[in-house]
């Protein structure tokens, strides 16, 4: 990466935007002056895209999108996390060191606005590192940090929910933990480090823990089924990339529709929201098994024609991939009901809806995916979305 000159009277800009900011009124104001600043560092020290950044997130606070809480902590996150960034590689090390300087700036903030929004900043903190191992090798990938950190916390900032301190530090201590390990037994790579563990905090914040053991099943299982048979599938040719490391790709597709719902349970209360989520995690164990251990029982069927294909072909199904995804949305829905999030009526209808997910995933990458509309990412979000769906669908049919 290019380093990039005038970070340092970058982050003076910021410190002092800060300082004044609660006092300049109106917003239009303080965001014309950001703005200016913004250019001058552009026309002596070519901050170009760090100049974009700081124009288009001062337009938001002016126009009244954003507070000035998350406009100030987006900023000094960004400007001290790039001072960090950049004198570092392209390891864990340098992401390390990135989170303490983007928190330490996000704290600063914090305290400085007498604010007490934790759970605002900590998730600031996991967009800006996750989109930064995302977009690194982009030029101008700064943009979209700033906006997606400034975003994500807005979103944060809006729900106004509610968590105790304890239960966030602990979810970010377990949620980090779990994920490192991950990335040691090569599961995951960094950006499937910092996406696992966004999901986890999200699951231990809003849910709890027991939401959180649910998903660590449908990892364990994902993990194991990865590994199943790596070298055979590596030699025909359909082995999961990167040494069978799992990226931020894979984690949303299996893991964000599964995310919504423990968020909309945190914040709503409502039990619909318990069998989502529990019939997403089933669809993701269930398509993760069919896909890795069936692709090892012999020439699929295409299940739109019912015509031999080749292996490792989109669509393509086997008896002992129907088989094994039966097993793990059961295994799932067993593991949910045995931690108390589910009833056992609810063990039936999400084993049977992470069965009918998987199906949904395999009529999809035949017809869709196949044909370069999507990619497998885009069918397997599809796929845990229909699980979940089928899972409500299945409670409301019977009552249960």
């Amino acid at each position: 990466m290019q380093r990039q000159r005038g970070l340092g009277y970058a982050a003076t800009l910021v410190a002092g935007a800060t300082l004044v900011g609660p006092y300049l009124k109106p917003a239009w104001l303080m965001g014309l002056v950001v703005i200016l600043c913004a250019l001058i560092l552009w026309r002596f020290f070519d901050t170009k895209y760090l100049t974009y950044t700081m124009c288009v997130l001062a337009v938001l606070y002016g126009i009244g999108l954003l507070p000035f809480f998350v406009l100030a902590a987006t900023l000094a996150m960004l400007v001290l996390g790039e001072l960090v960034f950049q004198t570092g590689a392209d390891d864990l090390n340098t992401y390390l060191y990135y989170i303490i300087s983007t928190a330490w700036a996000g704290v600063l903030v914090m305290a400085y606005l007498h604010e007490t929004s934790i759970l605002t900043i900590i998730f600031g903190i996991i967009a800006a590192v996750l989109l930064k191992v995302i977009l690194l090798k982009y030029e101008d990938s700064l943009i979209i940090e700033g906006v997606g950190t400034a975003m994500t916390m807005l979103l944060i900032q809006e729900l106004n929910y509610q968590a105790d301190l304890q239960m966030v530090v602990a979810a970010v201590i377990v949620g980090f933990t779990f994920a490192y390990f991950a990335y040691r037994s090569k599961t995951a790579d960094l950006s499937g480090l910092f996406s696992s563990a966004l999901v986890g905090i999200i699951l231990l914040v809003f849910a709890g823990p027991r939401w959180f053991l649910v998903m660590l099943v449908f990892f364990i299982l994902g993990s194991a089924a990865t590994k199943y048979k790596f070298e055979y599938k590596k030699r025909i040719g359909v082995e999961q990339g990167r040494g069978g490391a799992r990226g931020y790709r894979n984690v949303f597709a299996n893991g964000i529709a599964a995310t919504a719902a423990a968020i909309l349970f945190g914040v709503f209360q409502q039990p619909v929201f318990i069998v989502m989520y529990v019939g997403c995690v089933a669809t993701a164990a269930a398509d993760t098994l069919a896909s890795e251990i069936g692709v090892t029982g012999g020439i699929p069927t295409m299940i739109t024609t019912l015509k031999k294909v080749p292996i490792g072909t989109n669509g393509g199904v086997t008896l002992v991939g129907e088989t094994v995804a039966l097993l793990g949305g059961l295994v799932v829905s067993v593991a949910a009901f045995l931690l108390g999030v589910i009833t056992l009526p609810m063990v039936l209808v999400c084993t049977l809806a992470g069965f009918i997910g998987t199906n949904i995933d395999s009529f999809v990458g035949a017809t869709l995916e196949n044909r370069g509309f999507i990619g497998n990412a885009g069918t397997n979000l599809i796929a845990t979305i229909g699980g979940g769906v089928v899972a409500v669908a299945l409670l409301l049919f019977l009552k249960l």
